[in-house]
C-alpha cells in the first residue's frame, strides 16, 4: 500500500479533497500543488513505481517458492485499498498480508491504511488479516539504503567531509503527546544504517510538513540547510531521505527543486541518494518482511 497521487492536473483537487476527507480545499492550495507537479513534469511516477515494486515482489516471492499474488492498493486514489480487496477475494485467497511502503510506524500515518484495509476486509467476507505495522529495522532494507549511500558519496570528490543527512516526512508536534515510536523508529533505523557505513556523526531533518497552523516536528530540511555554511569544514550534503522508498513528490520537488535551489544559492554541494524503487536488495527485504508477516 502507498498514499496515492493524481494521474492528472483535472485530478489535483478531488485528490486533495480525498486527503482533507471529503472538505474542499482552498483555490490557493489546488493552485500550489499543481504548480509543485509542474515542476516535476506534471505528474508524480508514485503510481508506475509501486506497480513495478508490486511486480518485483511477486517474483521475488515466486523464486523463494512462495505461490502468492502481490496486489497494490492507495489509501487517497486509484486503485483505492477498498477497491483492491474484492479482487482479492474474486481472485480466491482468504488471507491477507498487509504491508505500507513506509518503514517507520506513526498513529497519524500507517493507522489510517490499517483502518482502511480492515474496513475494506470487513466488508469482503471471511478474510484473515496479518498487518505489517512497521519495519524500520530490517537488516535488508538499512543494506539497502546502504548501497544508496555508497553511490552517492562516490559522487563527491572527497567523499569523508560531505555531510551525510537523513530525512523523513514531519508529522504534527502533537503526536509526541502520545508517546508515537515515530521518531524513536527513525532514529533507531539512521543509526543501524550509519554504523554500517562507519560514520559515528550524522544528522536529521523532517521535510515536506503541511501547510497547516499547527507546529509540525523539526527542524525542517531548509532550516537545516540554513545553517550550515562552508566555512564550517562541510565538502558538501548527501541527502539520504530514509522515510520514502520510492521517487514522488516529496522527493523530486521537495529535495530536488526546493532544497536544491535553496543549496544553490547558499553555496551548498547537495546530492541525494537514489530512491530505492525497485532495487534488489530492497525487494528481498520486502520478502523477508512479508515471511516475517506470514509468520506472525
Amino acid at each position: 500500500m502507498a498514499y496515492g497521487t493524481p494521474n492528472s492536473m483535472d485530478e489535483i483537487e478531488p485528490y486533495l479533497t480525498d486527503i482533507r476527507r471529503g472538505r474542499k480545499p482552498t483555490v490557493e492550495a489546488i493552485e500550489d500543488l499543481k504548480s509543485r507537479y509542474l515542476k516535476i513534469g506534471g505528474r508524480s511516477p508514485l503510481l508506475e513505481i509501486t506497480k513495478a515494486q508490486a511486480s518485483a515482489l511477486e517474483k521475488q516471492l515466486f523464486s523463494e517458492g512462495v505461490q502468492t499474488r502481490v496486489y497494490f492498493g492507495m489509501k487517497h486514489w486509484h486503485p483505492y485499498i477498498r477497491e483492491v480487496v474484492p479482487q482479492i477475494v474474486r481472485d480466491g485467497y482468504n488471507r491477507i498480508i498487509g504491508l505500507v511502503l513506509a518503514p517507520h510506524y506513526s498513529c497519524m500515518s500507517i493507522d489510517g491504511y490499517k483502518q482502511a484495509l480492515e474496513e475494506a476486509v470487513a466488508e469482503s467476507g471471511r478474510m484473515k488479516l496479518n498487518f505489517v505495522e512497521s519495519w524500520y529495522d530490517n537488516p535488508l532494507f538499512h543494506r539497502a539504503i546502504h548501497e544508496k549511500i555508497q553511490h552517492g558519496l562516490g559522487s563527491f570528490g572527497e567523499p569523508e567531509k560531505v555531510d551525510l543527512l537523513f530525512t523523513a516526512h514531519s508529522l504534527p508536534e502533537r503526536i509526541l503527546t502520545v508517546r508515537d515510536p515515530y521518531p524513536t523508529q527513525l532514529k533507531s533505523s539512521c543509526q543501524s544504517v550509519a554504523t554500517l557505513v562507519g560514520r559515528k556523526e550524522w544528522s536529521f531533518a523532517y521535510q515536506s510538513a503541511g501547510r497547516t497552523d499547527e507546529k509540525w516536528l523539526g527542524p525542517n530540511l531548509i532550516q537545516y540547510l540554513r545553517q550550515l555554511k562552508p566555512p564550517r569544514g562541510v565538502g558538501g550534503v548527501l541527502v539520504i531521505p530514509i522515510g520514502f522508498v520510492a521517487d514522488h513528490l516529496e522527493i523530486l520537488y521537495d529535495i530536488d527543486v526546493e532544497a536544491h535551489e535553496f543549496a544553490l544559492s547558499a553555496g551548498l554541494n547537495l546530492k541525494r541518494t537514489e530512491s530505492l524503487n525497485t532495487s534488489p536488495m530492497f525487494i528481498s527485504a520486502l520478502a523477508g518482511i512479508v515471511h516475517n508477516g506470514w509468520n506472525g
